[in-house]
This record gives structure tokens, sequence and C-alpha cells, in this order.
């Protein structure tokens, strides 16, 4: 057993690494790429912008105060009062803006 030293784990940490690293570029970097995205389209809202949120709302941006919002949902003009969090995306931008 004294015949075994640290030249036999090298393989081990070797593939321990390996491991990891291909886990980071498969897993981490694109959700972190992701969440990226998303909180910059969430910081890019405006008022009159056509919102989803992860609930299936579709409403019109009123108001926007730090994290929350001010959604006009229906002919009735129904207001509702949600998080920045739970803004799925943007279905439609203000005309104002060029692209």
């Amino acid at each position: 057993m004294e015949s075994m030293g640290v030249g036999a784990f090298m393989p081990l940490i070797f593939m321990m690494v390996a491991m990891f690293g291909i886990s980071y570029f498969l897993f981490i970097k694109p959700q972190k790429k992701r969440d990226r995205e998303a909180n910059e389209m969430r910081n890019s809202l405006k008022i009159g912008d056509v919102v989803v949120t992860i609930g299936g709302i579709v409403g019109i941006v009123t108001s926007i105060k730090d994290d929350l919002l001010v959604l006009e949902t229906g002919n009735d003009r129904n207001k509702v009062r949600v998080k920045k969090w739970a803004i799925q995306n943007i279905d439609n931008v203000n005309e104002n803006t060029n692209k």
C-alpha cells in the first residue's frame, strides 16, 4: 500500500477539475447570461410598454417606482401592482423608441 503516492491521485484530481469546468460552461455561465439579459430587459421598462407577467397577466405599464410596477389590464382599466422580477417579457415596446 505504500507504493500509492500522490501520483496515484493526480488522474482523480484532474477528472474532478475537468468535471467542474465542463459543468461551469454548460450550466452556470449560460444561466448567468440569461439572468443578466432578463435584468436588462426589466430595467429598460418604460411607461406604455405592453408586458406579460410570469403568471400570464398581460398589461400596459402605467407607473414605475423602484421595483414596483402598476399595470393596466383589460377594457375596464383594472390596475394591478406587480414586482419587477415578475415581468417575463415585453410584448410591445413604445413607438417612441427606434430599433
